[in-house]
């Protein structure tokens, strides 16, 4: 029996009205079964749950069967993906009625020429087949998350057999599962309402967005914070030259001040993400655009085709990490993994390196 996690914390859980905001809300989670067995449900509608904030209510999963029952309506299987098991519970379609049926019925294949009939007989045996699996076989199942009868369960919507005889499938999911993780689950949601329902973009979100359009637009590699300064001017209020008479000026930061704070978070948020670092810090603040950047590009590029000629790199490729250790040796110690993986992300789409497994790197 499986324990469940309790409910979310009213206080802490976002308005179902502003679910829809998430993307990931709309679509099949590709979440462990562990996590899915540990998140947490909504106090506002049964049925759906949060993972980091995010409104999930239906999953995912490819895994292993480790145990199976068929009822007259319906298949039980238990699928574990290496991090947990979960109950998956399968529904027959009208096929399999209309499979016994027709054997019953005993149809004969024609002498010869093609047989409509038979031909499709065939062919439900093979979507058949595609759902009833054994222990062991592999099986991809995509659902709602359903409690019944104290346990976590998936309300399969579509589930068939993966025949995977290379573990090419698994290989690619368990490639893909990290990535989602890092890019959308891992990251919470943030969803500030306003009195329209709609989520408000604050000051330091505009900055950055216009800070990343700006390096877009003009293909920027460096650039000093005065170089932007200008361009969040618009979103500093202005401040009314005098006071009316029956009130006191109150004291506060002048626009100047604002804007320069306003600047150094939306730098800071920047840097946080990789999207700009400071190769040498100095008096002189001069920032590099991490994807414009062809000197940061390159010194990577060589680092791994250095490195994965070494017999220890050889065969699996170099770990990020011993990338990044690298290039704060070799380049910049200021270099952060953020910015480090933009590197390897523009690198991989340009066929230059190829991720071998999760985190490891390697050339052509």
């Amino acid at each position: 029996m499986t324990s469940l996690a309790p409910t979310m914390d009213p206080a802490e859980e976002p308005p179902s009205m502003l679910w829809g905001l998430d993307p990931i809300f709309s679509a099949f989670a590709r979440l462990y079964v562990r996590d899915i067995l540990q998140m947490t449900e909504s106090t506002q509608v049964p049925g759906i749950y949060f993972y980091n904030s995010h409104p999930i209510y239906k999953v995912d999963v490819l895994g292993t069967v480790v145990y199976q029952r068929e009822r007259e309506d319906f298949f039980c299987y238990g699928v574990d993906d290496g991090t947990g098991v979960i109950n998956c519970l399968c529904w027959k379609n009208d096929l399999f009625k209309e499979e016994e049926n027709s054997s019953k019925s005993g149809v004969k294949p024609s002498d010869g020429g093609f047989n409509p009939v038979s031909e499709l007989k065939k062919l439900r045996q093979a979507q058949q087949s595609r759902c009833r699996l054994e222990i062991g076989e592999l099986l991809r199942v995509r659902g709602p998350v359903k409690t019944s009868r104290q346990q976590r369960e998936i309300m399969a919507s579509c589930f068939y057999k993966v025949n995977d005889p290379v573990m090419a499938v698994q290989i690619a999911w368990m490639m893909e599962v990290p990535q989602l993780y890092r890019q959308c689950y891992d990251k919470p949601l943030q969803l500030q309402p306003t009195a329209t329902g709609e989520s408000a973009v604050s000051s330091i979100g505009k900055a950055t967005n216009i800070i990343k359009d700006f390096f877009k637009q003009k293909s920027v590699s460096r650039f000093r914070p005065y170089d932007v300064e200008d361009l969040l001017q618009p979103l500093i209020p202005r401040q009314p030259q005098t006071a009316p008479a029956d009130q006191e000026p109150v004291a506060g930061p002048s626009a100047c001040q604002q804007l320069r704070q306003l600047l150094k978070e939306a730098l800071k948020i920047l840097q946080d993400e990789g999207i700009v670092y400071r190769k040498v810090k100095s008096q002189d603040e001069l920032y590099h655009v991490t994807a414009q950047d062809k000197d940061l590009l390159i010194a990577v590029k060589d680092i791994i085709r250095e490195d994965c000629k070494r017999e220890k790199y050889a065969e699996k490729g170099c770990h990020i990490l011993h990338i990044l250790s690298a290039v704060r040796q070799r380049y910049s110690l200021n270099v952060s993994r953020a910015a480090l993986e933009l590197v390897l992300k523009s690198l991989e789409c340009n066929s230059d390196v190829v991720s071998t497994s999760d985190s490891h790197y390697t050339v052509f």
